[in-house]
């Protein structure tokens, strides 16, 4: 083996364990809120896409909904927070995920199938195709739709109303 895969290699080990200690910590402080607000629920960790990936799972999805809000406003609050609170500990800007009774993981497959119609329309009439205004996490989800159906995007206007361009080949 080569120093520069050695490297690489440890590098790469280094990024999961950082990525593991930000989900150690978004836990603990999930789980602290949990008690605060007296709401039942399990923690669970996970490395996906190159960020810590915590998720709040409960028997009880409709108890949970307070946490998750009117179209995941709290939901994206909490997550800000958490990225605080991993921020405070480490000192590094954090780029971890947080979803509540599934709501993140239901609105990425909605997202997807938004986007890849979109794509068909662009394929079929020619036409860029503006959509609605997302959060950063929907266009996201949108771009990478748009991409895998072998198209390009782009992202135009200024937040909250940044919306996404779908562009013909």
């Amino acid at each position: 083996m080569t120093e520069g895969t050695t490297s690489a290699a440890a590098e790469g080990g280094d990024t999961l364990t950082r990525l593991e200690q930000e989900g150690e910590i978004a836990a603990d402080y999930l789980e602290g809120l949990l008690d605060i607000a007296d709401l039942d629920g399990d923690i669970d960790m996970d490395v996906e896409a190159d960020r810590a990936a915590v998720s709040i799972i409960s028997d009880s999805v409709r108890e949970l909904q307070k946490l998750v809000g009117r179209d995941g406003e709290v939901l994206e609050a909490l997550q800000e927070l958490t990225r605080l609170a991993v921020h405070r500990e480490t000192g590094d800007r954090s780029r971890l995920m947080l979803d509540i009774a599934g709501f993140r993981a239901k609105k990425r497959a909605e997202l997807a199938e938004l986007g890849a119609k979109a794509a068909v329309e662009v394929k079929s009439t020619g036409q860029p195709v503006k959509l609605d205004p997302m959060t950063p996490f929907e266009r996201k989800v949108v771009h990478d739709a748009i991409a895998a159906a072998g198209l390009r995007s782009e992202s135009e206007g200024e937040e909250p109303q940044r919306f996404v361009v779908v562009l013909p080949a």
